[in-house]
């Protein structure tokens, strides 16, 4: 008799338990009556010779894994322009963040000085998955089970959504400047999701997204360039640009480009062995009639955009560094004004 009224005990509790609702994030398998509560953990640093810390936060990614952030503002409430940088492949983590934030971000302080908030991100290493091929989520036993890995391009999309929802970030004013692998991140993003408003792509190696072409196994093989070519002249680039078009598959590169719906500023550089690629990315877009800029700077460093401290400690950015930034920044003024 008391294992009966035992039983019947546990059947009231377990029925009154699973009448209310759940909230578990896990509800398949785990019941809670009450969320858990609790701020947002987010740890705060002070920035070497700037007023501005940096906010190391983490962004829950499709798949649940957490990428790290760095997000710093300007004095004041906001909501401010925010601008999120990307430097070329993905990897390393909060570490990377934290010695990028101290010492590779002469870039960002000059963003801050400008008014906008900024975001350095990581995001997982880039993959040898074929892009374009469809992200798709079902059920399996109460969770999700996806079609393949969520691809690099695809954190970042998500950790643009995370930094548009925090409060001190203007949402519809949020940019991107990229390079390299992070600028043809962004044409990849831009074809796919609304929610930037302009962006940087800075010697964008995109010739994965404009759908190059495998090359044709009978040719003769050719010695590699180069990452900075001793001289690149204006001939030379024109006609790589056009060689170029002949080995991208301009349908499906189109139909991408034609995506686009915001305002995109290329920056190439004059002696980049994959400056090509850089340049035809911005012609195609111009010939979808989408919104492009251009210009190029003969720098003699991949990635020349984000200024590092030098042996001294000092930021101090070379006359093209000088010029790309201030370019870009004018741009983000153009396109991320206030209404």
């Amino acid at each position: 008799m008391r294992n009966v009224l035992f039983l019947v005990g546990m059947s009231v509790v377990i029925a009154v338990a699973w009448a209310q609702e759940n909230k578990s994030v896990d509800p398949a398998w785990l019941f809670m009556p009450e969320s858990v509560e609790g701020e947002e953990f987010v740890a705060i640093e002070p920035v070497m010779g700037s007023d501005f810390p940096v906010e190391l936060r983490f962004v829950e990614l499709l798949d649940g894994v957490y990428a790290p952030i760095g997000f710093r503002k300007p004095a004041g409430d906001g909501p401010f322009p925010t601008v999120v940088f990307a430097h070329m492949n993905g990897g390393y983590g909060l570490r990377w963040i934290r010695e990028w934030t101290q010492y590779g971000s002469g870039t960002l302080e000059e963003f801050l000085d400008a008014g906008y908030a900024v975001v350095w991100m990581r995001y997982r290493a880039e993959v040898d998955t074929a892009y374009g091929s469809e992200l798709t989520v079902r059920e399996f036993q109460g969770r999700d089970r996806w079609s393949r890995g969520p691809l690099e391009y695809e954190d970042a999309i998500e950790i643009v959504e995370y930094v548009r929802a925090l409060p001190t970030v203007d949402a519809d004013r949020v940019g991107w400047v990229g390079v390299s692998h992070g600028g043809e991140m962004l044409f990849k993003i831009a074809s796919e999701y609304q929610g930037l408003r302009a962006g940087v792509a800075s010697e964008p190696a995109a010739s994965d997204y404009l759908a190059r072409l495998p090359s044709d196994p009978n040719a003769p093989p050719s010695l590699p360039q180069p990452e900075t070519m001793d001289k690149n002249t204006p001939e030379m680039q024109a006609s790589a640009v056009q060689a170029l078009r002949a080995r991208i598959d301009s349908e499906q590169a189109m139909e991408r480009i034609r995506a686009i719906d915001m305002p995109i500023f290329v920056a190439g550089r004059d002696r980049d062995h994959n400056q090509s690629t850089f340049r035809l990315a911005y012609e195609l877009m111009i010939e979808a009639g989408k919104s492009a800029e251009w210009n190029s700077y003969d720098h003699d460093h991949h990635g020349f955009i984000f200024v590092q401290r030098n042996a001294e400690g000092v930021y101090e950015p070379d006359s093209f560094q000088q010029a790309v930034v201030a370019d870009s920044i004018a741009f983000f003024d153009r396109y991320m004004a206030a209404p």
